[in-house]
């Protein structure tokens, strides 16, 4: 970016361009007609500069190889293999296991899989050591990674799978099988974080792990550890694109501190909250630029979300068109064909730092407060997240935050009320928790709930 391509034209400066705007404006003002804020109080402004551009210690962004990625709940072995292997054999390049109970045979759900070959994700709804023991050996040498969260059930649950105490033991004795450890942060997308949050959330989540396990992990085991961050993808392109950038900054910044492994794995998938059950096709559109935006960031693997996946169960069809997206992005738009095609972009490289640094600030007030859980526990980070939530819903409910086909432009002959095979909506379930759980919820519940009781 600093070669010069036009030695005849001679330079401009930011101060002229603006000079120059602000000449044509006639008058108006240039900083209410031109800049406007996000809802993580960035002031972005119509165009950037190389001469105010500040440099971002961004060297463990990954080429940009990234992995497909199949999601299956497990819930029979058979069923759920035979979905596995189809993937692999249509484009699939990874494997996201949700298991629901110890009673799965590995052995079994892993048949006809080239395990050598294909990265494995197993995500547990359990803590079991001796259920990961099981898959760390059957898997030697593999490429599995076993996603353990114990904060992240939590935040989502309200509760310790059983007690803090026993869960940081089997934390520790769980990590030092699989040496790696994964931070959820999906649902605070979800539930209407906004990205700052999400940054600031995930260091502080992963700050506990390091806290707890830096003492208990030799260097050699800190230097190969793998650090995996889940992360839901919005459609602000840029800003998504900037906030993958960011975190792989700030993680680099805190790992180095504790002296772990400085690169991590990012794996993302789009997010639930602008997706909508009436005009469903809309959501194509938006989980490609979503995904779109998950690989300009330097994201390592990619599961992207049916079209149809807030009412419809699981289905062939679904699984297959959320996967051809990806398949065309790879191999019909190369999009893996350049590392880290977003470096120089003057706009981006400043998303990224201003993310970063608001992202470290916040970071910084949390951990001054007693830290992730302790915040989690007095209600303070469910809170923040609730007035975030609260000011992106208001600008959906007035139009300020457009889903066409739901608050505009929709259509009006469009019924859903006999094809919802899944309940779309906030499920509320009295029960008792240690702490208040984080809940997602969709921005068009409410309006989509409204016009679902007027359907003929």
């Amino acid at each position: 970016m600093t070669k010069p391509l036009f030695s005849e034209f001679p330079e401009v400066t930011s101060k002229q361009w603006k000079q120059k705007i602000q000449s044509d404006l006639k008058g108006a003002d240039y900083n209410e007609t031109l800049i406007w804020q996000s809802n993580e109080g960035i002031n972005v402004k119509p165009f950037y500069h190389q001469d105010t551009l500040k440099t971002t210690s961004i060297n463990a962004i990954p080429q940009t190889s990234w992995n497909i990625c199949q999601t299956i709940f497990v819930q029979q072995i058979e069923i759920a293999n035979g979905i596995a292997v189809s993937a692999l054999k249509h484009g699939a390049e990874s494997i996201h296991f949700i298991i629901p109970d110890d009673s799965i045979s590995i052995e079994n759900l892993l048949k006809n899989i080239d395990i050598q070959k294909t990265t494995i994700f197993f995500e547990l709804q359990f803590l079991s050591e001796a259920f990961v023991e099981k898959i760390i050996d059957f898997g030697t040498n593999s490429q599995i990674i076993v996603q353990t969260d114990i904060i992240g059930n939590l935040a989502q649950s309200g509760n310790w799978f059983t007690n803090l105490e026993a869960e940081h033991k089997a934390l520790q004795n769980i990590v030092k099988l699989t040496n790696s450890i994964t931070v959820n942060t999906t649902l605070y997308q979800n539930a209407g974080a906004n990205m700052v949050q999400q940054l600031a959330y995930a260091l502080s989540h992963i700050n506990e792990y390091f806290n707890q396990l830096h003492e208990h992990l030799s260097v050699s085991e800190k230097q190969s550890f793998t650090a995996v961050f889940r992360l839901a993808i919005g459609s602000n392109y840029f800003f998504e694109i900037g906030k993958i950038r960011a975190l792989r900054v700030l993680y680099q910044s805190l790992a180095t501190e504790y002296g772990f492994n400085t690169e991590c794995h990012v794996f993302t998938t789009p997010t639930k909250r602008n997706k909508t059950i009436y005009d469903y096709n809309t959501n194509m559109l938006r989980t490609t630029t979503e995904c779109m935006s998950a690989i300009l960031g330097g994201a390592n693997t990619i599961y992207n979300m049916p079209y149809d996946a807030v009412y419809h169960k699981n289905n062939e069809f679904g699984d297959r068109i959320a996967r051809n997206q990806l398949l065309i992005l790879k191999h019909e738009s190369y999009l893996d064909q350049v590392k880290n095609p977003s470096e120089g972009s003057y706009y981006i490289e400043t998303l990224t730092n201003q993310l970063a640094e608001k992202g470290l600030e916040l970071f910084k007030d949390i951990e001054a407060n007693g830290g992730f859980l302790k915040q989690l526990k007095e209600g303070t980070i469910q809170r923040k997240i609730k007035e975030s939530a609260i000011k992106e819903q208001e600008q959906f409910d007035t139009g300020k935050i457009t889903l066409l086909g739901t608050n505009k432009h929709p259509n009006e002959s469009d019924k859903m009320s006999n094809e919802l095979e899944l309940y779309p909506f906030v499920k509320t379930q009295s029960r008792k928790t240690l702490i208040e759980p984080i809940v997602e919820k969709r921005l068009a519940e409410k309006s989509e709930q409204d016009r679902l009781k007027t359907e003929n």
